[in-house]
This record gives structure tokens, sequence and C-alpha cells, in this order.
């Protein structure tokens, strides 16, 4: 199978709306990704078919379950090569996004992959979550990049909106890190995904945070 015919399978899998031109979107955001990966080392998935389940796919089916309405601004925090923030931005071209990393040289690929890719609804920001202040704060924040659970709420809670909640990409159900999450921090809500072409457990647990 050719990776433009996984793509589109995993696409009618989900059943997403998505706009016009999103799949050329997405193949160019993957053939960029390896490209930059050969000097970068910006991930350490190179086969195409992989990137498209383990990248593309893997970031896509959380979109039905974040509460974003139209004009809501996200961060994807540690986003590293733009995952999932950039394929997001692809989807929802009427979410506001913006794509946060510490590495420079991550940062610069993510530049000049949302200018390549024509993503006005996304920006970059460099620097360490923690001392990350925004103008404004976000609906959601999103990463699968922490691998603790308790270390991404208490680096994390700070950007989040009232109302608002942080979204953590896991692989199987975490429980142990559940018990041993922050005071103040509600994860209960926690949603297994379906990740077509993927056999591998993701679950995303969603968390309200006081104060």
């Amino acid at each position: 199978m050719t990776p433009r015919a996984a793509l589109q399978r995993g696409l009618d899998e989900l059943a997403l709306e998505l706009p016009a031109g999103a799949a050329e979107q997405f193949l160019l955001y993957a053939e960029l990704l390896t490209k930059w990966n050969r000097t970068y080392s910006l991930t350490a998935i190179r086969d195409p078919l992989e990137m498209v389940s383990r990248h593309l796919l893997d970031s896509l089916a959380v979109v039905t379950h974040l509460p974003m309405a139209d004009g809501s601004a996200l961060a994807d925090v540690g986003s590293g090569p733009g995952l999932p923030g950039i394929p997001l931005a692809i989807a929802r071209r009427e979410w506001r996004i913006t794509l946060n990393d510490s590495n420079q040289k991550k940062t610069a690929f993510l530049r000049q992959a949302a200018i390549e890719l024509g993503l006005r609804n996304a920006e970059v920001h460099e620097g360490r979550v923690e001392a990350w202040r925004p103008a404004a704060r976000f609906a959601v924040v999103i990463s699968r990049a922490f691998a603790d659970l308790a270390q991404f709420i208490a680096q994390c809670r700070h950007l989040v909106a009232p109302g608002g909640v942080l979204a953590a990409m896991k692989g199987v159900f975490p429980q142990a890190e559940l018990e041993h999450v922050p005071v103040g921090a509600d994860c209960r809500d926690v949603r297994r995904l379906q990740v077509p072409l993927l056999e591998a457990q993701r679950h995303l647990v969603l968390c309200h945070c006081r104060g």
C-alpha cells in the first residue's frame, strides 16, 4: 500500500470533514518531515507508511474529542516536528494553533513547514513551556511529548484558559499516572481512540484544573 492510499483509507475510517486540499497537505507535510529528518533527526520513524499511521492518523484521531469552538486557540506543547499540531492545523483551519518547542532546530522546521503548507492559523513559540507566559491563554493545551501526566499538568496548567482543558495523548490506559495527578486536577475523562492502520492502544486524557 502506498502512503497516499494508506492516508485515504485512514481518512475514510476517521470520517472527518476536512477542508479542500487537506489530503495533499498531509502528504506534503510528511515529505517535508522526511526531507528535514535526514539532517535534523526530528523523528525516529522514517518509513513513509509508518508516518501515515503513527504521525498523521494518530494526530487526527483526537480531532472530534477536543472541546474547541471555531476561532478557539490551542497550544501544542513539546510539539517536536509538529505533532499533533500541524495535522490539526491542516484539518481545522478555523482553530488558532500555537506550536511550542524549546529545541531551535525543531522550531526552525515548524516555521518552515507552516510557511510551505500555507498554515495561516499556525504560529510557533520557541522556549521552555514552564517559562511561557502567553498574552492570552488557550482553550486546549495538548501534548503527546510528556512521559508523565503529573509533570504535564504541573508545567502546563498555567497556559489553560478558565474552562479549558489539558489533553494528554497516551498509549495504553495510564492507570498509574492517573493515581498521581496533582491536587485540583480532574482527569477522569479518558477516551479510547481508534487510530486506523494502527494496532497499538491509544488514549486521550482530558484534564480540568482548578487554580
